[in-house]
């Protein structure tokens, strides 16, 4: 096998995808390339023409990302810096009342990491809800881990470590009154989200994954924003006879100055969205394939009708990064390795803490890069 480094289009190597995506469609970049050379002008802040232009694209933005989501409630999407910072908003501006929040057991650490804080100030505590051997909730066990105490809920859709889609309106109705915060930042784009059908009260999203947008944009939809106090406090343009924070929306969750020319990008990948160069079935096939090579352990869903297109792999006595390193030297394949930032994840699937290659393709990978990365690996792991 040719090694062909640089063979290919652009990104045709690239696996980390459920890092950030790339590449992206070309329209992003000239969309901000125009905001940056030929609009300027703030948001929410004038009324001469060049500002609401400006204001008319961001609203564009909200309108088109609303029907990502699955929801007819535009105003209550609220741009984000990234999905961290929404999900912040939410475990850091919520009542616990000293309660408890359950979590699935592949949360990223966007979510961990604050109610780790949150639990060391005394403010609540958490706890994993069941779950079956790949970390997929176990509908039938849920309902008896819903105590009275319990406050909040927090479901990653869609795990960055093994792909493992959670059946998130089954959950929701199991969970009852239960308000659920969810974690859609590997699954917006890739896989179907109904936020309005599924009554979803909160939900998280970046717009530089699976949006195929730029990096520092993410958005938040609150359906009941009342319960929920802003995290950052400053400027929106209005009310500025005040110095308490609107209670309008978009304005209460949007101080400061957005990312105006990251939001022009991630208008232009959300209507200039390109169809997938290749199916599920390709990538499901390609864990198969690699299920059968000695050694291989596949960390993905039970089943492939919970899989979506992330999944970590290891070899029994091969340290991973050995293994993502000899696929970047010798084949130009770039992938991610180690733990993720989800080490409750692996923890789960006791992949902790050595971690694993995780493989992420996207929507530009055809057939044939997902057949070079599986005869790579076959080279890699066989030692030829």
């Amino acid at each position: 096998m040719t090694p062909g480094r640089f063979a290919g289009a652009p990104g045709s190597r690239y696996f980390d995808n459920a890092a950030t995506s790339f590449p992206k469609p070309p329209g992003v970049a000239r969309a901000m390339a125009r905001y940056l050379d030929e609009m300027g002008g703030s948001y929410g802040r004038s009324a001469y023409p060049r500002a609401r232009e400006v204001a008319r694209l961001i609203e564009r933005t909200r309108d088109r990302l609303a029907e990502t989501l699955g929801t007819r409630l535009a105003e209550q999407v609220v741009f984000q810096p990234n999905a961290t910072t929404a999900l912040n908003t939410v475990l850091q501006g919520f009542s616990y009342h000293r309660g408890k929040v359950l979590v699935t057991p592949l949360e990223h650490n966007a979510v961990m990491r604050p109610l780790a804080e949150l639990a060391r100030r005394g403010l609540l505590h958490w706890e994993v809800m069941p779950h079956h051997a790949d970390g997929t909730v176990d509908l039938d066990r849920l309902p008896a881990a819903v105590t009275p105490d319990v406050r909040l809920a927090v479901v990653n859709h869609m795990s960055n470590v093994n792909g493992v889609v959670q059946p998130l309106a089954a959950i929701k109705e199991r969970l009852g009154a239960v308000p659920v915060l969810v974690d859609a930042s590997q699954s917006l784009g890739t896989v179907p989200l109904r936020t309005d059908e599924w009554n979803l009260d909160y939900v998280a999203v970046t717009g530089h994954k699976g949006l195929l947008g730029p990096t520092g944009t993410g958005a938040l939809f609150l359906r009941r924003p009342e319960t929920v106090a802003p995290l950052i406090w400053g400027g929106t343009g209005s009310r500025s006879d005040r110095f308490e924070m609107p209670d309008e929306l978009p304005d209460r969750f949007e101080a400061g100055t957005a990312n105006l020319a990251g939001l022009c990008g991630l208008l232009a990948a959300l209507e200039e969205r390109p169809a997938p160069r290749h199916e599920l079935a390709a990538f499901l096939a390609l864990l198969e394939r690699l299920r059968r090579l000695p050694g291989m352990i596949v960390w993905a869903a039970a089943d492939p009708a919970a899989q979506g297109e992330v999944a970590s792999i290891t070899v029994a006595g091969r340290d991973p990064a050995d293994l993502g390193n000899r696929l970047a030297e010798r084949f130009g394949i770039e992938v991610r390795i180690g733990l993720q930032c989800a080490p409750l994840a692996h923890r789960t699937l006791g992949t902790f803490p050595q971690g694993t290659v995780r493989l992420a393709p996207s929507i530009y990978h055809s057939p044939a890069d997902l057949e070079f990365l599986a005869a790579a690996l076959e080279e890699v792991v066989r030692g030829t």
